[in-house]
């Protein structure tokens, strides 16, 4: 399978088949005077009869690259498609990506001439130009897929873009006997690896199967390598496709006087983006974040930021605490996977048409939901607060911005051993250069040690942490305790960050280990460290807890915070009942324990004691017997005092158990006993 020749960017008008005219008058109303590399590569190829696997840097031109052959391919039919047949069926990873692709089909549909028919017209047999639509199919609350079916027969809609569960249920479900692919006549997989890597595999295999041979299949992506893609190309069912790989390659400076021929740089990212990285304690990722978009705003008029997150938890936690820490008028929006599809869509719209100004940024905080496909107008920054766990998204993030020709910049900020990163960017062709760290006002300029100095001496930097940390947590802290709903949710963000870090891919770069957990939580401004295990045989040196009264300490919804206090309560009570419940066992333990030594002393004591007088007894009757036989008076008086003597010990033994039984009674402590006859 060879690769396709790459031919350059040039007029529309090169194209070996002319385009449709009003198809040729939305691209130049976009702006679009020039087919881009990928687009003078892709559009001949998949208007005729050729399955591609296209390769290009984010914000290349990629989506028009298969939209406008699709468009032409269909209002070329001899045939317009009936109201039950698909043509064309575009599978997108993300509802977001969908949803875009599919506005801008609608921004093309919309601009059809639409040329009435006769009253004996039969729609038919009527020109396919007059009636293409296109459907959209995610998961929302608004349609379900029955309601999706629907649509599609009442619209009669010959192009439908869609998720892939969407689409198969669509296909295989509720639409199984309705919905005809017989004339379907392309198919689209966009951002074809993150459809591998997000486990839709079977899914799209199973839609596969179900759709005919005779069609066009194109693979779309910004990274695609021969591990993650090209062996899955026969899987699918391409045949005999032709790559087409778009790089980019930039020259790089030569020092002043120095000869040989110019070195090309070749590059995975936008030819107009420039990447740069800070070098910080954890402790201070906040505080640059902060500094960064101010300088960003106020020397370079810049209005329109993404930030970066690892979790959707961080997402939500540094939206309630960012808007008191950034620039007077800023406006925050938060996007990430775990939010309601509408919420979603209502995020991308607000950020999307928000009016920014730099009097009046828009800053939007994402997850790697918001890092492919998505084609946000002008955005200026890129800043990722964290390295993305997968590699490869980090391309796409930084691609959010220098799309289409325009210029942008892209910040990542890097602590302790992380910038290791900069080598692994390099090996992927990422070019990305360092940036002193920010000072604050009045500070002077503070730099650490460069990566490969730290690489040597294998020791963190000792310059000690920004003194603006300290009074950013105090802040963070201040906005935490008007709130214990978000005390819980920077607990939650902390929690996710962490575990999120120790399943990073590049996990010999980022390891948990040498991650200073006490500074990661000064930027979070945590009020107390939580429980967790990676801090348990932690030093807390330097960390001191928010002093905070816990049973005081409330949420400002009222239904929660009733809801804590029931269940502190219950809590409490459970607590005492625990603590009753052990004591008493305790008790019983001791008393049990006490009860059985006691009862061997006794006995023991009994035992001597019934051995004694069992000798008294013998010992009587002996003299008694004797006393009998004898007849002499001489031998009667020994014998008599003997009797008397004998007659004592039955009076002493007598008392003994009288005493015994007042002991017994409780009458005589054992004490009183064993002191009045200790002698046996």
């Amino acid at each position: 399978m060879a690769p396709a020749t790459t031919a350059f960017g040039g007029s529309w008008s090169t194209l070996p088949t002319s385009l449709t005219p009003w198809i040729l008058d939305v691209i130049q109303s976009m702006g679009h005077t020039q087919m881009t590399p990928v687009q003078a590569s892709t559009i001949p190829l998949f208007m005729q009869h050729k399955d591609v696997v296209v390769e290009a840097v984010t914000g290349s031109g990629k989506t028009l690259a298969f939209v406008i052959p699709i468009l032409e391919r269909l209002i070329r039919r001899d045939r317009k498609l009936r109201k039950h047949e698909l043509g064309a069926l575009i599978i997108s990873p993300t509802r977001e990506l969908a949803t875009q692709i599919h506005s801008i089909f609608s921004l093309f549909l919309s601009a059809q001439p639409k040329v009435p028919l006769a009253d004996d017209a039969d729609p038919a047999e009527t020109p396919a130009a007059e009636y293409p639509d296109a459907l959209l199919l995610i998961s929302s609350n608004k349609f379900s897929p029955a309601h999706d079916v629907q649509r599609f027969t009442t619209t009669g809609a010959d192009i439908v873009i869609g998720t892939p569960g969407r689409v198969e249920e669509f296909l295989l479900g509720k639409g199984k006997n309705i919905v005809s692919v017989k004339e379907l006549e392309v198919l689209v997989l966009d951002e074809a690896d993150r459809l591998l890597d997000l486990g839709f595999q079977a899914a799209v295999t199973r839609i596969i199967t179900q759709l005919p041979k005779q069609r066009r299949t194109g693979l779309f992506s910004a990274t695609m390598t021969d591990a993650d893609a090209l062996s899955e190309l026969v899987r699918v069912g391409l045949r005999n496709p032709a790559r087409i790989v778009v790089k980019v390659q930039a020259k790089k400076l030569r020092p002043a006087g120095a000869e040989g021929p110019q070195v090309v740089e070749e590059r995975r990212i936008p030819a107009n983006l420039k990447i740069h990285y800070i070098v910080c304690h954890a402790s201070e990722k906040l505080v640059q974040l902060t500094r960064i978009i101010s300088s960003e705003v106020t020397d370079h008029k810049s209005a329109r930021f993404i930030v970066y997150f690892a979790t959707g938890a961080c997402v939500d936690y540094f939206y309630r605490i960012l808007q008191d820490l950034l620039p007077a008028g800023t406006s925050l929006f938060s996007l990430h996977g775990g939010l309601p599809p509408s919420a979603r869509t209502r995020t991308l719209a607000g950020f999307s048409d928000a009016p920014s100004t730099p009097d009046a940024p828009s800053v939007l905080l994402a997850t790697d939901v918001a890092a492919r496909g998505l084609d946000l107008p002008q955005v200026d920054i890129i800043i990722q607060f964290d390295p993305p766990s997968d590699p490869k998204a980090f391309s796409h993030r930084c691609g959010r911005t220098a799309r289409a020709g325009r210029s942008g910049r892209a910040w990542v900020l890097l602590v302790g051993r992380e910038t290791a990163y900069v080598d692994f960017l390099a090996i992927r062709k990422i070019p990305i250069s360092e940036r002193p760290y920010f000072a604050g006002t009045g500070d002077q300029v503070m730099s650490l040690p460069t990566a490969r100095e730290e690489a040597e001496d294998g020791e963190e930097p000792v310059r000690p942490d920004d003194g603006e940390v300290s009074v950013l947590l105090g802040r963070i802290r201040k906005t935490i305790l008007k709130d214990r709903a978000i005390h819980d949710q920077a607990a939650k963000a902390f929690v996710s960050f962490v575990r999120a870090y120790s399943k990073h891919e590049a996990s010999y770069i980022f390891r948990v280990k040498d991650l200073d957990l006490i500074g990661v939580a000064k930027s979070f401004g945590l009020l107390r460290l939580p429980k967790m295990p990676e801090l348990r045989d932690l030093t807390r040196e330097g960390w001191e807890d928010a002093v905070v009264d816990w049973n005081a300490f409330a949420y400002l919804d009222k239904a929660q915070e009733a809801k804590r206090l029931v269940d502190g309560a219950a809590a409490a009570t459970v607590l005492d009942t625990e603590r009753e419940k052990r004591r008493a066992d305790r008790a019983e333990k001791q008393k049990a324990n006490g009860a059985w030594s006691v009862k061997v002393v006794k006995k023991e004591e009994r035992e001597k004691r019934r051995e004694k007088k069992g000798k008294k007894r013998k010992w009587l009757k002996t003299q008694v017997t004797e006393d009998a036989k004898q007849k002499d008076g001489g031998h009667g008086d020994g014998a008599l005092g003997e009797a008397v003597d004998a007659g004592d010990d039955w009076e002493e033994m007598a008392r003994e158990e009288r005493m015994a039984k007042k002991m017994r009674k409780g009458d005589v402590s054992q004490k009183a006993f064993d002191a009045e006859f200790a002698d046996f």
